[in-house]
């Protein structure tokens, strides 16, 4: 159950709570949504605000066009969590989401505020490393495809083809904002970077994971996991601790 506390409908809390010592605001992957996060903010509840974040287009805003561009995306994200402020703020994102992440966390850094405590970024290869992908110009079984390759869409929803059909726009639209996204050069975060990355992802390399070092003038660290692109269902005990350990 969603309970709506922050007044808006880009940030949900599934465990509201009061004394908290930071505020974790997580970031879903491309196609997905709030409720992925629904576990970590059980378990990090109520040592952390946990908020994370719905995209438009998917669940309870599935009737609202998707956002196609990354620095949009996060251009309207940093404004929202500008009065959220209150609390030390660690970042989250996981693929698509680590992505927003850091830009959410630069333009927080630009518009004058403290800026994150911390970024954690997952299953993303750094954003000064690029691939040529075209997922989102392909026609829906080639969407479809991606899906199962990489295994983080629930496999009732892969085998049911309207509701697959329904959540579509939300996952082309975010591939579209990820495949077309390029870093400025030399973009960086004063937060330190925490990395995951599994071993096996076919969408980040171990080179490729390790360069986020060169996007922090923070401090950087880098955990591998035995996986694929959605480790984290394996290890999210061992996840759980980290970003715990990130949260001061």
């Amino acid at each position: 159950m969603i309970e709506q506390t922050t007044n808006s409908p880009w940030l949900i809390r599934f465990h509201p709570t009061q004394g908290a010592e930071a505020r974790l605001v997580c970031l879903p992957h491309a196609g997905g949504s709030a409720s992925y996060y629904f576990p970590m903010s059980r378990a990090l509840t109520p040592r952390a605000d946990v908020i994370a974040v719905q995209y438009p287009g998917r669940q309870d805003r599935r009737a609202e066009p998707c956002i196609t561009d990354v620095g949009e995306l996060a251009d309207a994200i940093a404004a929202e969590l500008k009065g959220h402020l209150d609390l030390p703020l660690v970042l989250f994102g996981h693929s698509f989401g680590a992505m927003l992440a850091f830009e959410v966390a630069r333009r927080l850094e630009q518009d004058g505020h403290t800026g994150p405590l911390h970024v954690v970024a997952s299953g993303r290869r750094a954003p000064s490393t690029h691939r040529e992908e075209s997922v989102h110009t392909r026609d829906d079984d080639g969407v479809i495809a991606e899906m199962r390759l990489l295994s983080g869409t629930d496999a009732r929803l892969l085998a049911d083809e309207e509701l697959m059909r329904m959540a579509l726009p939300a996952i082309r639209g975010d591939y579209t904002a990820v495949e077309t996204y390029r870093a400025e050069p030399g973009a960086s975060t004063r937060a330190p970077i925490t990395v995951l990355t599994g071993d096996a992802d076919p969408r980040t390399s171990a080179t490729e994971a390790a360069a986020w070092q060169d996007h922090t003038s923070g401090g950087f660290a880098l955990h591998t996991f035995p996986g694929g692109h959605f480790f984290l269902g394996d290890h999210a005990d061992d996840v759980v601790r980290i970003v715990a350990g990130c949260l001061g």
